[in-house]
């Protein structure tokens, strides 16, 4: 970590305090823009701030060991701040070192959540929706907003997929590692025998997106409409109110039934038709960077199997960090800190081994 880049940290600190007090002469959007540079870069300041304040004590120690005139005791006190300041200088070192971390533009987004059944019928169905549940509870137990787009209900209380909106603060950030293939083991409440059954489920977390991030020619896209179904296919309105978009050039299709207005359905296909587009660009990028990268938290690929949900042991498995819990009924519940926090320090372990 070099001096130099810290003190340019500072100075560019210092140059946007002083350019916010002036005022930006009625430009709101420049302002805005430099507020949240400035906002970003507060808490990396006092780190920096606080690793030279331990320095510099670090330093004056030194000298008032090394100095003939200073009596027995000082010395004595003096090596052992001297200690443990050697001690807290390496930490504050590495936290500064992954504050400093490139970070990914997309962290601050919303979310848009994808949960579809995937083999094993009924039983990947419920485990769908147990799913589905467990991240509104994340959301909700985080202050987050979650609003579901929509779902396709099997009847006995299974989801074949459903999307939602997850509005807050870092939400992608902290759901991004959520993406693969979700597997459960347990004896289903239909199975007499008491059998172990294992089934699966995709969930996928994009960044929400608006107009301005990706460019959608209205050309490329065929928009149908047709009535809305329920569960068993029947048609649950008169009118053709749901809504399928197909963007051609890539075969992304996306529909959206739950509004009663076509216009509504309409707005929630193209949030999401968005997202994925959005997605698809990222793992492109993500890819190309992956094959220069000696390692990294999973694949990115939502065919991954990335965690099991074992429910005859209590315990829940992380692959990609070989991380096992035995509290499944606490994760299940929407308490996913310990899971996330670990693959989020593996992430950043993994960036640092390849910038150094």
């Amino acid at each position: 970590m070099h001096d130099d880049n810290l003190d340019r940290v500072l100075a560019r600190y210092e140059e946007l305090g002083a350019r916010l007090a002036e005022g930006m002469s009625g430009d709101a959007d420049e302002f805005a823009r430099l507020s949240i540079e400035y906002s970003g870069l507060t808490g990396i300041v006092e780190a920096i701030r606080t690793l030279r304040e331990a320095q510099r004590e670090g330093a004056d120690l030194g000298g008032l060991i090394a100095d003939p005139e200073t009596d027995a005791e000082m010395r004595e006190m003096a090596i052992e701040e001297l200690q443990a300041i050697k001690v807290l200088v390496p930490k504050l070192e590495a936290k500064l070192q992954i504050m400093l971390l490139p970070r990914d533009l997309d962290d601050a987004r919303n979310a848009i959540l994808e949960v579809r059944a995937g083999t094993g019928g009924d039983e990947a169905a419920l485990f769908a929706a147990d799913l589905f549940r467990m991240y509104q509870r994340y959301a909700e137990n985080a202050g987050w907003k979650f609003e579901v787009l929509s779902a396709t209900d099997t009847g006995i209380g299974g989801f074949k997929d459903a999307t939602a909106t997850i509005t807050g603060r870092d939400v992608f950030a902290r759901l991004k590692f959520e993406s693969g293939v979700h597997r459960v083991q347990r004896v289903p409440e239909t199975e007499s025998g008491g059998r172990i059954h294992t089934s699966a489920a995709t969930v996928a977390v994009l960044p929400e997106v608006e107009d301005v991030d990706i460019d959608i020619d209205p050309s490329d896209l065929r928009i149908d409409v047709f009535k809305a179904s329920g569960p068993g296919g029947q048609s649950v309105n008169t009118t053709d109110s749901a809504v399928r978009i197909t963007h051609v050039p890539t075969g992304v299709v996306v529909s959206q039934q739950d509004e009663k207005s076509q216009h509504k359905n309409k707005a929630k296909a193209m949030k999401v038709l968005r997202a994925r587009l959005y997605e698809a660009e990222r793992e492109k990028q993500d890819a190309e960077r992956a094959a220069d990268r000696r390692s990294q938290v999973g694949s990115g690929d939502r065919s991954e199997r990335i965690r099991t949900y074992n429910f005859p042991q209590g315990r829940v498995t992380d692959h990609r960090i070989n991380l096992t819990l035995h509290k499944l009924d606490r994760v299940i519940e929407g308490d996913l800190d310990e899971i996330i926090d670990a693959l989020t320090a593996e992430d950043q372990a993994a960036r640092l081994a390849d910038m150094s």
